[in-house]
């Protein structure tokens, strides 16, 4: 706890120093995670945009590892200047794995994974209990995982508006049940500066793991009181992190 406040003032003193001097050479890639899409960012691109940052987010096909990866590099490489790559749920995975390049000057991890090299997102939970919400998972004949529709209002966003939570669960993108078992050759994590966004009241991804990831990384580490979507409920303090990468 003690750390946590520590690292939310100085993050807030960096916001304060910073607040005149918008990124303008920086942008910020989005990449969405798990039962999500593009979409999942709504209300973060118009704070960011608003600095003076532009944006691009990520379409992920969640076919598998390779293929999230390939679609985040292509948007990372066709940048210029600095990059802040920030990860949702499965996008922490893929930002592990895609954030090795040179221009990208800040990670940011948003109640998301964060494997080391080696590891695959199906085992990191493995010491903890099974979040309500991945016990609810259902699965079509060809392998895609998806999530109904009253789970998703119950333990993906449960602190949205229903009519919010309802948009997201019909234009949730299924995720191929084999990207969990892809392991990560790299962890880019080890050699830039890390931010993590933990969710306090997910349902998702256990909050203790969300912690032990922040800890691993010696992320700057804000902790919302937020179900597993904390850019759609709190997104003026998900925005605000961000900014303060993007401002280093």
């Amino acid at each position: 706890m003690k750390r946590t406040l520590i690292a939310t003032a100085l993050l807030a003193s960096a916001l304060g120093a910073h607040a005149a001097a918008p990124a303008t050479d920086t942008t910020v890639v989005l990449v969405h995670g798990a039962f999500a899409d593009g979409s999942s960012w709504d209300k973060i691109i118009p704070l960011l945009q608003a600095k003076g940052l532009k944006v691009v987010a990520v379409q992920n096909p969640l076919t598998s590892l390779a293929d999230d990866v390939a679609a985040t590099q292509r948007v990372v490489d066709a940048q210029t200047g600095n990059v802040v790559l920030v990860g949702h749920s499965w996008g922490g995975t893929v930002i592990t794995q895609a954030g090795t390049s040179d221009k990208i000057k800040a990670l940011v991890y948003v109640a998301a994974f964060a494997p080391s090299e080696g590891e695959a997102s199906a085992n990191l939970g493995k010491d903890y209990a099974v979040p309500p919400g991945i016990a609810t998972l259902q699965a079509d004949a060809a392998g895609y995982l998806w999530l109904p529709t009253d789970s998703v209002a119950r333990n993906f966003a449960q602190d949205v508006p229903p009519a919010t939570a309802a948009l997201i669960a019909a234009t949730q993108g299924p995720i191929n049940s084999k990207a969990f078992g892809d392991v990560t050759t790299v962890a880019a994590w080890k050699t830039k500066p890390n931010y993590y966004i933990a969710a306090a009241n997910d349902r998702m991804i256990a909050p203790a793991l969300q912690q032990a990831f922040a800890r691993k990384l010696n992320a700057t580490t804000v902790t919302l009181k937020t179900s597993h979507v904390p850019m759609l409920s709190q997104p003026a303090k998900v925005a605000e992190v961000i900014i303060a990468a993007a401002q280093r």
